[in-house]
């Protein structure tokens, strides 16, 4: 029985993208063990826990598993034959292709077997071949994972032949104690790692693959990027509580500085109070995407004079790395305030003749033409929701002034943030600033919507003419391309409309927005730009863990309103769970099947002197009782209600199923029975078609 030893495989390089260093490091993990899968070799599934995982710094990546068999399994092996007809002649002796397979495979013909297979019988070779060692196939692995990074452009150094991220430099390949035998992008495997550039600059000696993150944190490397992002945001938070303050650390920060050091080292930094005037969105965004450092934040979320700068290093003299991280910061900073400074001198309502000259999209004409036909829609919108008017039509006009001013001309990131800072400084009403600001949320994935009623109505004016001229001038996304970001556009739309609460019909938006287009292009279809919101809203609930089939079953009655939208889903999740929601949603599908096949039309009337059953006289009566309880709650949209008392039919509609014909021969009573059911599918079809959930209990 083979032996299980740990594994370690460290590739070491110059420093790597860091962007790409996560994506390379979890690539590389799994190419290795794709690798070992593929080569039927045993590992130990603790990997599957926290045993084994990738391992990565700016200068290596590295795999690590706790067990691996030392050798490769046995293989029952079937080798197949010529067919028993052409093995042997008339007499029952072998043909030459019987004695060449034989003989090919070394072995003599009476060790051959006759199987059938595939309707035919035929000679096989049946054997066992013993596994190779897993030292013998490391390498290959190795070198298979590394052509499998997703490296989209590979460099060459020297006059080597072979291309990677960054040049190589060393490669250990260690199975317990033993070092495998091979070479990989000219490369000899080796036991000898790096550790830290400066702290522990020479070659570092491997013994036993399990001891390889403490000797390498011995050697001031945490080769454990867990390890490494959980000290980075230990450091940084205990820096900043140093002066009293907190740290804002994005994520995507945090994870892009983990990935820029191996020993880090947090410096606690100040810059002088007087930049302080500037908006703290500008500084935070140049120290974050320019430096790379941490702000940090009083009690209030404001920002201090502090920052939190990391280093690589555990130096003897931090006072003097403080003095360089500060020193870069201060040339950012200042042309930052003179921005803003400069900004300031003029009002925000100044710079929209300016808006005139830049081209929003060819064929849909400048952003003063974009920021025209946003206020007319927004303006619409607010009258639906009875706001000011005024202020939406003002709001919309000055959205994309701030484009022009110097401080978005260099940070265009900070596109409404500046905008609202403008506004303000200008005399406009705070509500309308904010309101500037909040149009462009959400920004990203997972951010929220706009808070303020104004900023969610401006955000969704922006976004319906964003969708309706894409459309119109041809930038229907198509496969993976959506240059003009239409997707996100109807995402935020969506959810500005459901989470914000705004109900207004989503045709009408895009009517009106498809009214205003430039002179010349073709208003695109209404139900199709309808359809593509509802795609993106497919996605939001499927995230939400809404079932599909309850998003198909409002889909089928296609609500104007989102709002609306959103209220059948609740209604029927709660419809789901009721005792009796599974047979009704069976019945619906039965009723259904059975209009659908008529090949008359449905009459509206139904004529209570044909109903000659009592059933059917039964689910008559009960139906307009339900349409009588049902009014008003259906006024409301109370679908919740209207569902609960529809769940009472299930009794008349079992008696109607059970000793009902519909489809008999007498024509009048036939179309009657069908006008029955055609009312009762009507009566679920106010809410959703029930007949398409999929739900077990009956």
């Amino acid at each position: 029985m083979s032996e299980f030893k740990p594994l370690l495989i460290e590739l070491g390089t110059e420093e790597l993208p860091a962007k790409s260093l996560p994506e390379l490091g979890k690539a590389f993990f799994d190419g290795i063990r794709a690798g070992l899968e593929s080569r039927r070799i045993p590992f130990d599934k603790s990997w599957e826990m926290d045993m084994a995982r990738p391992l990565y710094t700016p200068r290596r990546l590295a795999v690590m598993l706790p067990g691996i068999a030392t050798q490769q399994p046995s293989q029952n092996v079937e080798i197949s034959g010529p067919p028993v007809s052409a093995a042997l002649d008339a007499k029952g002796k072998s043909t030459p292709a019987l004695t060449g397979f034989a003989a090919k495979n070394g072995v003599s013909v009476d060790k051959l077997e006759r199987v059938w297979t595939g309707g035919v019988e035929r000679f096989v070779l049946r054997r066992v071949e013993p596994g190779v060692s897993t030292l013998s196939v490391l390498p290959d692995i190795v070198a298979e994972a590394i052509r499998n990074l997703p490296v989209p452009k590979p460099m060459r150094w020297g006059d080597e032949d072979f291309a990677f991220a960054r040049p190589v430099h060393w490669l250990v390949i260690l199975l317990g104690t033993h070092v495998a035998d091979g070479v990989v992008m000219g490369l000899k495997a080796d036991r000898m790692s790096v550790g830290h550039r400066f702290h522990a600059p020479k070659p570092l000696w491997l013994n036993n693959a399990k001891d390889y993150i403490d000797v390498m944190r011995e050697a001031f490397v945490l080769v454990d990027p867990a390890e490494r992002i959980g000290r980075l945001r230990a450091d940084i938070q205990a820096a900043a509580k140093q002066v009293g303050g907190e740290a804002h650390m994005p994520d995507a920060l945090v994870e892009e500085v983990n990935c820029l050091v191996e020993w880090p080292k947090a410096i606690r930094c100040s810059f002088e109070s007087e930049f302080l005037r500037v908006p703290q969105e500008a500084l935070m965004l140049t120290m974050e995407t320019n430096q790379k450092f941490f702000a940090v934040l009083d009690n209030k979320r404001r920002l201090t004079e502090h920052f939190i700068a990391i280093a690589n290093i555990d130096s003897t003299d931090v006072a003097e790395v403080r003095k360089g991280f500060e020193r870069v910061i201060r040339p950012r900073f200042a042309d930052a305030g003179f921005f803003f400074d400069e900004d300031l001198k003029t009002p925000l309502s100044t710079l929209l003749p300016k808006l005139a000259t830049v081209t929003y999209q060819q064929k849909l004409g400048s952003y003063a033409d974009k920021c025209a036909r946003v206020s007319q829609i927004n303006e619409r919108i607010a009258g639906r929701l009875g706001f000011d008017e005024n202020m939406a039509q003002r709001a919309a006009l000055l959205c994309k002034a701030d484009l022009m001013s110097r401080m978005v001309g260099e940070f265009p990131e900070l596109q409404g943030v500046m905008g609202r800072h403008y506004a303000l400084a200008s005399g406009e009403p705070e509500t309308l600033a904010i309101a500037i600001d909040e149009a462009y949320r959400p920004r990203f994935a997972g951010d929220a919507i706009a808070e303020t009623a104004q900023g969610r109505c401006l955000a969704v004016a922006d976004r319906i003419d964003t969708i309706v001229g894409g459309f119109a001038a041809g930038l229907k996304p198509t496969g993976n391309k959506d240059p003009f970001a239409l997707r996100r556009a109807a995402l935020g739309l969506g959810r500005t409309l459901v989470e914000g609460g705004l109900d207004v019909d989503l045709r009408a938006l895009i009517g009106a927005a498809a009214e205003l287009l430039p002179a010349g292009l073709e208003p695109p279809s209404t139900e199709e730009i309808y359809d593509f919101v509802i795609e993106r809203m497919r996605g939001y609930y499927a995230d939400l863990k809404v079932p599909p089939d309850l998003f198909a079953a409002v889909l089928e009655i296609r609500p104007g309103s989102l709002v609306d939208f959103n209220r059948r889903l609740v209604a029927l999740a709660e419809f789901i769970r009721l005792p009796d929601s599974g047979a009704l949603a069976a019945a619906n599908k039965r009723l259904r099947n059975i209009l659908r096949k008529s090949s008359e039309p449905v009459a509206d009337r139904i004529d209570p002197d044909l109903l000659t059953d009592p059933a059917e006289r039964a689910l008559f009566v009960a139906l307009q009782d339900a349409a009588r309880d049902n009014f008003l709650p259906l006024k409301e949209r109370d679908y919740v209600t209207v569902l609960k008392r529809l769940a009472l039919l299930r009794k008349p509609i079992d008696g109607f199923f059970n000793g009902v014909m519909v489809l008999v021969d007498d024509a009048s009573v036939r179309n009657n029975r069908l006008a029955l059911l055609g009312r009762l599918s009507a009566q679920f079809m106010a809410v959703g078609d029930v007949s398409q959930l999929n739900i077990t209990q009956v």
